[in-house]
């Protein structure tokens, strides 16, 4: 049987797309390997460019792999092959680099490679694609969550950052597509579905009167689906149909990740983002409004180019102000190609990371907050593994649908089903819990009578 090994750099929508990629070689009887421990047949890397960084990442994991079994097929692709792809087929080694488009035709440049043994530059401009490029995934390896792309590209172009360029402009799929996938993977087992692209707040922008509210709403409707979980949508999207989906069905986590960025309307400008402090704040405040107990998880990019202190403190106080659940805080990492490498007043390295220690301590505070205010209460949990450690046997871990981690006593045989806790204990990453019910089994036994 021939083997395939992959290995994932970069965001959740690679994650799916690899998944994707690992259905063709699937259907094609290839066994998936793994990648550090296990010479294969084919290794394919999934890219990221995101920064300089994760195209240096990158290029070293494609020589490890020329490395492990110089024979192999080594194919690249996803962001850094699509905006780089003369410097991917540079390294000796690599055989075929297909970028993040066209993978339904992966199977044939990989047998073709492996007949002729000519490297193929598969890459074209990605600039010039409409449509969605449809991979289903029915299921996913060791995961209790599914994951259903829905939307790819984006139009936005902020300052810092290269996506539009390695993605292509935005793109929704069908929405019949996305909910017959919902489906097939409600019948295999899954109960909790997160909705993930590059833009997912921009799904719709392609299509004629059918927003990410309309889907949504059509999304509620599916039987057996307990949680429908946005990976991140832009306040800039959150209107009115938003809201009132939000508001009203049962299924929809009350947990949003909104990008903020920056806390002060100066960088957010310089930064091209589509909103002001005000007004995020406004969407926020509609947001608790609507969904009472709501958790806002969000990204924070520090040392922009030309931030002061001042502007720092601002960013500090309007963060404490929202009261974020959790923030994902990132220095300001120079991207070459991108209008903000080239902006003066680039920020000291040292004073960045002593702005991003201070945002990290303010995030930890208000995390440790949130979860306190779940103390004596009672919510529902999906166990997705057993805890780790030493005294993870017989403990199980999950998330709420307000994204707070939860550990607590349980057989393994419950991972995956709807299990009712009450917080007993809360911390900074993980709050403790004890088992009240199983909620999925009997559902199940009640919908077979």
């Amino acid at each position: 049987m021939p083997s395939v090994a992959f290995y994932t750099l970069g965001c959740k929508v690679n994650f799916y797309d690899t998944e994707a990629m690992w259905q063709l070689f699937k259907n094609e009887g290839y066994e998936q390997v793994d990648f550090e421990t296990t010479t294969a047949d084919v290794y394919v890397i999934n890219t990221c460019t995101v920064t300089n960084t994760g195209d240096k990442k990158s290029r070293q994991i494609i020589r490890r792999a020329v490395r492990r079994n110089p024979e192999a097929v080594v194919a690249v692709t996803g962001c850094y092959a699509q905006t780089s792809p003369a410097e991917i087929m540079a390294i000796p080694g690599v055989d075929l680099v297909i970028g993040t488009q066209d993978r339904e035709n992966l199977m044939t440049h990989i047998n073709g490679v492996q007949q002729n043994r000519e490297p193929v530059n598969a890459v074209r401009n990605i600039m010039k694609t409409r449509e969605f490029e449809e991979l289903d995934v029915p299921d996913f390896t060791e995961r209790t969550r599914a994951f259903l792309k829905i939307q790819e590209g984006c139009n936005n172009f902020c300052t810092f950052c290269i996506i539009p360029w390695s993605r292509g402009l935005s793109r929704s799929r069908k929405p019949e597509s996305v909910l017959n996938q919902a489906r097939a993977l409600v019948a295999s087992g899954y109960k909790e579905i997160v909705l993930t692209g590059i833009h997912t707040g921009g799904y719709g922008d392609d299509l004629e009167n059918y927003r990410l509210a309309n889907l949504l709403e059509d999304l509620d409707r599916i039987e057996g689906l307990e949680r429908i979980r946005i990976s991140s949508i832009e306040a800039s999207q959150i209107d009115d149909d938003m809201i009132r989906v939000l508001k009203k069905s049962p299924k929809m986590c009350r947990h949003l990740h909104i990008p903020l960025q920056a806390g002060d309307d100066a960088i957010l400008k310089r930064m091209r983002r589509k909103y002001t402090t005000a007004e995020f704040a406004e969407k926020i405040d509609r947001i608790k409004a609507a969904m009472p107990g709501v958790a806002i998880t969000t990204d924070v990019i520090v040392g922009f180019p030309g931030e002061t202190d001042e502007q720092f403190e601002n960013g500090y106080r309007f963060m404490e102000q929202i009261g974020f659940s959790e923030m994902h805080v990132f220095p300001y990492s120079k991207r070459t190609g991108t209008p903000a490498a080239r902006m003066d007043e680039q920020v000291d390295e040292e004073l960045k990371h002593e702005r991003v220690h201070k945002l990290i301590d303010l995030s930890e505070r208000m995390q440790a907050e949130y979860g306190a205010t779940w103390v004596g209460k009672v919510l529902d949990v999906i166990p997705e593994r057993e805890a780790k450690g030493e005294e993870g046997k017989g403990v199980l871990s999950g998330h709420t649908d307000n994204y707070l981690h939860v550990v607590f006593k349980g057989d393994s045989a419950l991972i995956g089903e709807l299990c009712r806790v009450r917080v007993t204990d809360s911390g900074v990453n993980e709050c403790t819990g004890e088992l009240l019910e199983v909620l999925s089994p009997a559902r199940l036994l009640a919908s077979n009578a």
